[in-house]
């Protein structure tokens, strides 16, 4: 008698929960292994742009992460749910890596004070509390019940808006930090996230 085995494709939904999972840890290996590697002269402290990146882009990611899972469950296209399943893993992997820095560098993983208040007028870029890009209540309700091209559409929006807002933060970043852990994260984050507003405005024009 021969027993059988669950088989999973990168992209199914099961499989796509262990590549979260996996992610989730690869971001905690390469949080221990990257800081090392690079060495950097010194720790940032709680209320330096670095940390408060760190913490802002974790939140700002987790919101990304749930809209993508949800394309990659309903998306009518298979494209589009090929690219939400990068997307979600991607980033889970990233808000491991910056909640392992955190941790490191001896300080609490969670937001004390109001977002974006480590960046220049980033309060300012706020919209009802939300940070750049983000999706309100609203959108994400709209989202849930949304079904086939109309999810689609409504999903490429929200995305493209939400790594745009990411994008902004990105350039916030990068303008204040000299960090080396932080230089080369946010200039992945910002390299993968344009590729995919790319490809996500051209999927844009195919679906109509």
């Amino acid at each position: 008698m021969t027993s059988t085995k669950p088989t999973f494709t990168l992209f199914s939904t099961t499989g796509l929960s262990i590549m979260l999972i996996l992610g989730l840890m690869l971001g905690f290996a390469a949080g221990v292994v990257v800081p090392r590697a690079f060495a950097s002269s010194s720790t940032p402290g709680d209320a330096s742009a670095e940390a408060g990146f760190a913490r802002d882009m974790s939140d700002h990611h987790a919101q990304a992460v749930h809209m993508a899972m949800l394309a990659h469950q309903r998306a009518a296209n298979g494209t589009l749910r090929v690219i939400a399943g990068d997307i979600a893993v991607t980033q889970q992997g990233q808000v491991g890596m910056m909640q392992q820095w955190l941790r490191e560098w001896g300080l609490n993983t969670n937001r004390t004070g109001s977002p974006m208040a480590w960046m220049p007028d980033g309060e300012q870029s706020l919209q009802d509390g939300l940070m750049p890009g983000m999706a309100t209540p609203a959108e994400l309700t709209q989202l849930e019940s949304a079904t086939g091209p109309d999810f689609d559409r409504l999903f490429l929006k929200l995305m493209i808006k939400h790594h745009l807002g990411g994008i902004h933060m990105v350039d916030g970043v990068l303008k204040q930090s000299t960090n080396p852990d932080i230089v080369w994260l946010a200039g992945s984050m910002k390299s993968g996230q344009q590729g995919e507003i790319t490809v996500m405005q051209q999927l844009q024009q195919s679906i109509g």
